[in-house]
């Protein structure tokens, strides 16, 4: 059998690309090697830029609304200590409490209305490619079959089949830290706090926040709108835990007299999870027609990001992959993606490696590291870049930017526009996932530049209030390839304009290029 693109793993990632590919027009096929969706506990939400990108889609509202905790105050975990966001009047980063298990069926339906065929129980044995297509070996519910497409993409976790088979290297660290993670409720024997602490009988008050210990760390929060308390520990041992088995009360409550030496009495379980930290990145996220995105291209060795940046990576590849299916990438489309997602990655290595080095302190220096980091974030400036850097909203992409303006390759703001036919917003334009002309300062000369090209890209004019630019070409995944400085002179813009629609979108309507690779 034949298909467009193959992609190998039905979590988040895959998910995600499917439904971008179907946006595209391509046709996937995704493959999932258990027969049905696992329900052990995993990532609790997700946050960050994704959430801009989802609502860039028109989905947010989507999954807002099947989130059944309520969205919390932007306070996240940092190797330890936190990083408080609510005293900034706009933060740079959210979250949603949606479990992933609930993520992935959000993202399961939206690939189910586009016409994604997801075939779970298909296990991928053996992947070969040559100078035109990807071969997959697959054995299914019915037996061994094989696929052909133009690409294969393997989204299938830590411990890709498909990267193995890439021979891609995936180099890095190992930490021998087991962490736990619960949602929990007490019997009414423990008392809590009017500070948020607790008092457990025979032991005594439990701290709010982070307790460290020199058996490892402790934390705890309480829900403000229900008696739900979440706990966290982490200590180092050598036990090799298997992923797909579930972690027990017993296991948790062990592990927490071990770390604080309290025994901690537990009424119901909501969530009960156990993870390790890694620090690997894959060497290259393509070789040849295989590519890799999610975790099987990079581990990252804190909580919060991994799913934030397993959907960008999705949503950066789709519209590249299609492109070439459809026949009009430009030369070296396609390499972009490693050269934009990697960088990417190396950004969110580089924060989580910083919160392994807070949180693995014992000595004196590391509380004063601690401390100094706590301080730093104090003022608004460090914090606000802070929480840019957790949210993955301070990437800036390296793109041929000929007029140097600081908008070119950065994710677009959600401008409110005024236009003839009333009040609308750039997320609003970016639901089709399609490429934008934006025209902000009614430049006919742009427009009609940009007609060559409007059978891949919309052209849309309106004002809006500051413009930050008189136009800018806005690509499928949101961030910037191009942008018009005010009252630039015509022949400069428009050099610059066809010089980017030809790099990013290919040849004009008037001739054709071949295919791309």
């Amino acid at each position: 059998m034949r298909t467009d693109v193959i992609i190998v793993g039905a979590g988040p990632t895959g998910l995600m690309l499917a439904a971008e590919l179907r946006l595209a027009g391509v046709r996937p096929l995704v493959l999932e090697r258990q027969p049905q969706p696992r329900d052990t506990p995993k990532a609790g939400g997700i946050g960050g830029q994704i959430l801009e990108l989802l609502r860039y889609r028109g989905l947010l509202d989507r999954f807002a609304a099947a989130c059944t905790d309520p969205i919390p105050a932007p306070r996240f975990p940092f190797g330890g200590v936190h990083v408080d966001l609510t005293q900034l009047v706009e933060s740079p980063m959210h979250a949603l409490p949606l479990p992933q298990q609930r993520l992935e069926r959000l993202l399961g339906e939206r690939a189910g209305e586009l016409g994604v065929d997801i075939r779970r129980g298909h296990q991928v044995l053996d992947v070969r490619q040559d100078a035109d297509a990807v071969t997959a070996e697959v054995d299914g519910p019915d037996g061994l079959y094989r696929v052909t497409a133009r690409y294969l993409v393997g989204c299938d976790g830590a411990r890709s089949r498909v990267r193995d088979l890439a021979g891609i290297p995936f180099p890095g660290t190992v930490y021998p830290e087991v962490n736990r993670l619960a949602q929990i409720t007490v019997p009414d024997s423990v008392t809590r706090l009017d500070n948020g602490d607790l008092d457990v009988p025979g032991f005594g008050a439990i701290r709010a926040g982070f307790t460290r210990t020199d058996r490892g760390l402790f934390g705890m929060g309480v829900s403000p709108a229900s008696d739900v308390l979440s706990v966290y520990t982490i200590e180092d041992e050598t036990v090799e835990y298997d992923d797909d088995a579930p972690m027990t009360v017993t296991e948790l409550r062990d592990s927490i007299r071990r770390v604080l030496g309290a025994d901690l009495p537990v009424t119901e379980t909501f969530r009960l999870s156990r993870f390790t930290f890694k620090a690997r990145h894959a060497e290259r996220y393509r070789a040849g027609r295989v590519l890799l995105a999610g975790d099987a291209a990079h581990l990252f060795p804190a909580t919060g990001v991994a799913l934030n940046a397993g959907l960008l990576d999705a949503v950066n590849l789709a519209w590249k992959l299609a492109a070439d299916v459809h026949g009009w990438a430009p030369g070296g489309l396609l390499d972009t993606y490693h050269d934009e997602r990697h960088l990417a990655g190396a950004r969110t290595m580089l924060h989580t490696r910083a919160q392994v080095a807070l949180r693995r302190g014992h000595d004196p220096a590391a509380e004063a590291l601690r401390e100094v980091f706590q301080e730093l974030l104090t003022d608004e400036q460090p914090l606000r870049r802070m929480g840019a850097l957790i949210a993955g909203a301070d990437i800036r992409y390296q793109l041929p930017n000929p007029n140097g303006h600081p908008l070119t390759g950065t994710f677009v703001s959600d401008l409110t526009l005024h236009t003839d036919a009333g009040t609308t917003a750039v997320a609003e334009l970016m639901h089709a996932a399609r490429p934008i002309l934006l025209d902000l300062a009614d430049r006919a000369d742009l427009r009609a530049t940009a007609r060559d090209w409007q059978h891949r890209i919309d052209i849309r004019t309106g004002e809006a209030e500051n413009r930050p630019a008189d136009a800018i070409l806005i690509r499928p995944d949101g961030h910037i390839a191009w942008a018009a400085t005010i009252d630039e002179p015509a022949d400069t813009a428009e050099e610059g304009l066809r010089a980017a629609l030809s790099s990013w979108f290919g040849a004009p309507a008037a001739t054709t290029i071949p295919v791309g690779d």
